[in-house]
């Protein structure tokens, strides 16, 4: 049973070895509840990650009147079906991922929906997907561009849709919303961008096809129930990886991570940061490739991130920020305006937290700009109720010179089950609360 830990206390000096695991990918088990309530029959999911996001989901889809049997804490049957009206809001807390694309699959039902969330939900941007959805019809109204959103019934219909910015969530809600369209739906995406929604609709035998960035789907096939195993996700390997390349004496292996090429710019953006960082696939897992990424403390030197590498780590961002603060040298990260409407200003947040410590960053409005290596000290910082902000200032403290407490850090929970006890676990040099 994983600890929910209201703050964390890190001791520095310890070097993390060891090989581990990490909890299953959020962006599929997302999908496996959402497309598994549309298949016709039971998929069967393992591996699945139990965490605040991922209940969330489920949870609203159960209000939808669709039966999910829990045999374990990570392995579920999601009995799909028809949809019914939920006798309340449902209530996503603070999964962006859940309610945008739910939104998609609530636009084509027969009956009214209102997608609603947490305070911090509330504040994300919601017009990214409601005015696609619109365009193809659909009955969307919001509260100024931001949830709660009230949908109701109304005939879709197919449109092509060229993408400003590369997003997996708004592709995803338009070509979720396509399954319930009279006639051809299409995607075209200005460069790469998550592809789980579109591997996992394959697999269940809907009539997609893909020519290069452009995604066509074709309405009116039967969705046949999926049997899959969650990988582990890449995005919570990402806050190993990074320690273990910037804490001295580290050497550790994340086992059985989706390296889908969409997720692991983080990957290759350290290697140019001349990391001793080696990955190798093993296998298939749900139509994803998995495999091992053994790091070794590396003497890292900075870089420049732009363009579509941007899109690649988008969630990678706060962990990069540690790894440039102890790369010798400049590194600048531009074209990463979203990373100011994620759970927070992610950009503006990990800024005002690492000058705790004493780092020195630059803001950019699209980015940021650090010189390092930089000498951290211990203090108290705030995660921020941002499951990734927490982590990453976890592991900031994992290189600072004295202790350093990262208050409001369960909701690391939100995507990480565990992730204190992982770094126990390989040595990391974490008291239990109240100690230090």
């Amino acid at each position: 049973m994983t600890t929910l830990h209201e703050s964390l206390t890190l001791k520095p000096g310890m070097p993390l070895r060891g090989a581990i695991g990490v909890p299953g990918d959020k962006s599929i088990s997302h999908r496996s509840i959402l497309l598994g309530a549309l298949a016709d029959g039971a998929t069967e999911v393992r591996g699945w990650l139990a965490a605040g996001d991922t209940e969330a989901t489920l949870a609203a889809v159960q209000q939808l009147g669709i039966q999910i049997d829990r045999h374990d804490t990570h392995t579920l049957t999601v009995h799909g079906g028809q949809l019914q009206p939920a006798e309340a809001p449902l209530d996503f807390v603070n999964a962006g991922t859940g309610i945008r694309l739910a939104a998609g699959i609530m636009a084509g039902q027969p009956f009214a929906s209102v997608l609603d969330g947490s305070y911090q939900l509330r504040r994300r941007p919601m017009k990214r997907i409601t005015e696609p959805l619109q365009s193809m019809g659909a009955d969307i109204t919001s509260d100024e561009g931001k949830c709660p959103l009230t949908i109701h019934p109304a005939q879709l219909k197919g449109i092509e849709h060229n993408l400003k910015i590369a997003s997996a969530q708004v592709k995803s809600a338009i070509l979720l919303a396509g399954l319930f369209a009279d006639g051809e739906t299409v995607v075209v995406q200005p460069g790469p961008a998550r592809d789980h929604t579109e591997r996992m609709l394959a697999s269940m035998g809907a009539h997609l096809t893909i020519d290069g960035n452009t995604v066509i789907l074709k309405p009116g096939a039967t969705l046949q129930p999926m049997n899959l195993t969650v990988p582990g996700d890449f995005s919570s390997a990402a806050f190993l990886i990074v320690a273990g390349l910037v804490v001295p004496g580290s050497d550790l292996t994340i086992q059985g991570v989706n390296l889908n090429d969409t997720r692991t710019g983080l990957v290759d953006a350290l290697l140019q940061m001349n990391a001793d960082l080696d990955v190798t696939e093993t296998g298939l897992e749900a139509g994803e490739p998995i495999g091992d990424i053994r790091v070794r403390y590396s003497d890292l030197h900075g870089t420049t991130i732009g363009g579509d590498m941007v899109v690649r780590m988008i969630d990678e961002f706060p962990i990069f920020m540690i790894a440039a603060l102890a790369a010798s040298g400049e590194t600048i990260v531009r074209d990463a305006k979203e990373l100011r409407v994620k759970e927070t200003d992610r950009i503006a947040v990990m800024a005002q937290e690492l000058r705790k410590l004493g780092a020195s960053i630059e803001e950019r409005e699209d980015g940021f700009r650090i010189v390092g290596p930089q000498r951290l000290m211990g203090s108290v910082v705030d995660g921020h109720d941002d499951h990734r902000i927490a982590m990453s200032m976890a592991v900031a403290g994992l290189i600072a010179d004295e202790m350093t407490v990262v208050t409001d850090a369960k909701c690391a929970n939100d995507s990480f089950p565990g992730f204190a006890e992982t770094l126990m676990q390989l040595g990391g040099g974490l008291l239990p609360e109240g100690q230090g």
